[in-house]
């Protein structure tokens, strides 16, 4: 999700470069109803948006599947003091000239560990997932 169309389409086409399958939603409410539809591995969500800001969307994403990994993205990560332990994401990335770089790095490193299962349960035997992202605007 991203106020800004075109940061949206250059973000979505280096996440499907990369293999990932990427959907887009214009808005929160739009992208809370495409993750009600069908589970997502992960979403990518900027704070300043027309109908809620990120905060308020990671907290409804939380409440309807705790554990999905979330990248927020903001141009304000500085100025407002955004971090993880007070937006709720996984991973906050300031918008910058290397924001690709650590947006690729953020998504990969985050789908790697939700793959990984926990030490009690046993490894699955080559299990092929779908790597899935979801990126609201």
């Amino acid at each position: 999700m991203d106020d800004n169309r075109s940061g949206l389409a250059a973000r979505k086409a280096i996440l499907t470069e990369l293999g990932y399958t990427v959907e887009c939603a214009e808005n929160a409410a739009g992208g809370l109803a495409m993750f009600d539809r069908q589970p997502y591995d992960l979403v990518v969500t900027d704070f300043r948006m027309p109908d809620m800001n990120g905060v308020e969307f990671i907290s409804e994403i939380r409440r309807r599947k705790p554990h999905v990994p979330i990248v927020l993205l903001s141009g304000f990560v500085e100025a407002l003091g955004l971090n993880e332990k007070n937006t709720g994401a996984d991973t906050v990335i300031m918008k910058s000239a290397r924001e690709v770089q650590h947006l690729t790095s953020a998504v990969n490193r985050l789908l790697k560990a939700a793959r990984k299962p926990p030490a009690s349960e046993p490894a699955p035997a080559k299990e092929k997932r779908r790597r899935h992202a979801t990126e609201n605007a």
